[in-house]
């Protein structure tokens, strides 16, 4: 079994394209923390409700995740992006 995460970010509308592009690359360097076995970020092609960013995400187990949120390099950027958006999240074991 694997645990997977998915985050849709609603990034805000007053966000300047720029920003978006930094909060992207912030997030694709989670990819090199070791307890990811898989990571993707990409940016939705409906953007009908608004721009919005996609973590999906994949670990061992549910302690790999726990490290993976405890990392300080995760929690750097998840407070980044609450500065930038709005979030849903949907944690499943596959």
């Amino acid at each position: 079994m694997t645990y997977r995460h998915v985050v849709l970010f609603r990034i805000h509308d007053d966000v300047e394209e720029h920003d978006v592009t930094r909060a992207v690359d912030a997030l694709r360097s989670l990819a090199e923390l070791p307890c990811v076995e898989d990571w993707r970020i990409a940016r939705s092609l409906d953007e009908r409700k608004g721009r919005i960013l996609i973590e999906e995400a994949t670990f061992a187990d549910e302690d790999a995740f726990a490290a993976f949120r405890e990392d300080p390099r995760h929690r750097d950027v998840a407070a980044r992006m609450s500065e930038i958006s709005d979030w849903w999240i949907g944690d499943y074991v596959s």
